[in-house]
């Protein structure tokens, strides 16, 4: 396909462009900057135990509701669903900043998920209808940019934050920038809105967050302090229930909230299937790369971080790259081919690593693995962008996202549980009785240790993590073969939103600033 020369943005997409960023940094720098502030939250609230499911309330949420928002904004314009969520958002943050008991932050969590989950989808969905696939590559490096920016200055502010002012004043700082991003957003999205509108399939959006809260609490079963006997029972149940009657009303809903015709088509599912294996490796890696750092390297808080920086800053350089070269030649699918293979190699290389490693060492194997999904992650949505009909942008965009997200938590989860069987295997008999066990271990507990302690716990945990992140590498072969079967779709060269624009005398879409 020939190149194309690089055209201006048109004007509705630079009004919209700076509130859509807003409303994406908000979503994505909140996963981020709480992790600092936790221990100072059990610390106030009580329940150590309690503190992983202040992240997990939020990330159930936000997985649960992501196929509604995307529906409700086919259905009725992306305004509306996107500024409901930055409302429920900042709510959420309003409560959280003022929780006088571990229960109560943990609601409020779910309620700020309820809202951030919308946001990431809304957000997306919003921008493949006011900018071509063929265009979109130029934009993947901005809000590449804003990921970026998240996962690096989010530990950062929430750190900073904590110390200097406590953790309630991380949640104050949101409703400013909430009230922002929907001032921005109110005042200058305009799209198309679709004037004929199926029933919300409110039965299928049930089942799905039921089978992703089911999957939660079985994840996170291992490390729930006091868990009731029946509660593994009942979540495996609410995940194969769930599963069950999405399956149904997938098939008889008049209009389904994440339709198996849509996963059906070639492009948008490979698309989802490459984004739940990219998922479900990449975060059952991350997840521990930390702690193998801290506990089996002996290196400090901050190099786990600069680390974890490492893997960010390869994200970013292939993701703004390959959206450039997209635009400019109109071909994707080698980006995620090249990408897959990459990332495949720095899996099998990280299953090297072993006690005498340096965090130098992880540091380039990530930033490896970084330039290899770089190539992949966005690009997927692009690819189910370009795929779907307008009136399943929304589901193709939130199927991608939710099903990558789906992976995460089950990665995260089995490779907990993985990384707990092989640590207690690994650590001596009588250095586990001396510390509590296996279980009652962290970061900071590890360098508390007597030295020959110490040294024991960093030589079980430094030969039992490296090899499953080499686990994870079969993984991202398997993503391989599926990218390089993806079909290479023409990317299509005009916007939804500039096919149904009032100015082309459409009838069939009422525009969002019309009503």
């Amino acid at each position: 396909m020939k190149s194309t020369t690089r055209r201006p943005a048109p004007p509705q997409v630079r009004r919209a462009l700076p509130g859509l960023l807003l409303g994406m940094l908000l979503g994505a720098v909140d996963q981020t900057a709480i992790a600092p502030a936790l221990p100072s939250i059990a610390s106030d609230l009580g329940g150590f135990g309690l503190m992983p499911f202040v992240i997990t309330a939020y990330l159930v949420a936000a997985t649960a509701l992501m196929p509604l928002y995307g529906r409700l904004g086919d259905r009725f314009g992306r305004t509306r669903p996107l500024q409901a969520a930055i409302a429920l958002f900042t709510v959420g943050a309003l409560a959280a900043g003022q929780a006088d008991s571990m229960t109560a932050l943990l609601i409020a969590r779910a309620v700020q998920g309820a809202g951030g989950g919308g946001v990431m989808v809304s957000v997306q969905s919003a921008l493949g209808e006011l900018v071509s696939p063929r265009e979109r590559g130029r934009y993947l490096g901005l809000f590449g940019a804003v990921f970026a920016l998240a996962a690096v200055g989010g530990p950062l502010l929430g750190g900073a934050v904590t110390d200097a002012l406590g953790w309630r004043w991380l949640f104050h700082l949101y409703p400013p920038l909430g009230l922002a991003a929907l001032v921005a957003v109110t005042a200058t999205l305009r799209l198309p809105r679709p004037t004929a509108r199926r029933p919300v399939d409110a039965a299928g959006a049930l089942s799905l967050a039921a089978a992703v809260v089911g999957l939660a609490v079985l994840g996170s079963a291992p490390g729930w302090p006091g868990r009731p006997d029946w509660a593994v029972p009942a979540a495996a149940a609410l995940l194969a229930g769930g599963a069950a009657a999405w399956a149904v009303t997938a098939r008889r809903a008049a209009d389904p909230v994440l339709p198996v015709r849509l996963l059906r088509e070639r492009s948008v599912g490979t698309a989802v299937t490459v984004a739940f294996l990219v998922g479900f490796a990449l975060f059952g890696i991350a997840a521990y790369v930390p702690a193998y750092v801290q506990i089996a390297l002996g290196a400090s808080a901050s190099q786990a971080g600069a680390v974890m920086i490492a893997l960010m800053a390869g994200v970013l350089v292939t993701t703004v790259a390959s959206g450039r070269m997209i635009t400019r030649t109109g071909r994707y699918r080698a980006y995620p081919v090249a990408g897959t293979a990459v990332s495949t190699a720095a899996m099998a290389a990280l299953g090297l690593l072993g006690p005498d490693s340096s965090p130098a060492q992880v540091a380039v194997l990530l930033a490896l693995l970084g330039l290899g999904l770089g190539l992949v992650m966005q690009v997927m949505t692009l690819v189910a962008q370009n795929a779907a009909p307008r009136a399943d942008l929304g589901a193709a965009t939130a199927a991608v996202v939710f099903w990558r997200q789906v992976g995460a938590s089950a990665g995260a989860a089995l490779t907990g549980a993985l990384v707990n069987l092989r640590f207690a295997a690994q650590l001596p008999a009588e250095t586990a009785a001396r510390v509590g066990g296996a279980s009652a271990l962290s970061p900071e507990a590890a360098a508390a240790l007597a030295p020959a302690d110490r040294a024991a716990v960093a030589a079980a945990f430094g030969e039992a993590v490296p090899p499953l992140f080499a686990w994870a590498a079969p993984l991202m072969g398997l993503a391989v073969l599926l990218c390089a079967a993806l079909p290479a779709l023409p990317l299509r060269e005009t916007a939804h939103a500039s096919e149904t624009s009032p100015d082309t005398g459409n009838t069939g879409n009422e525009t969002e600033e019309s009503s």
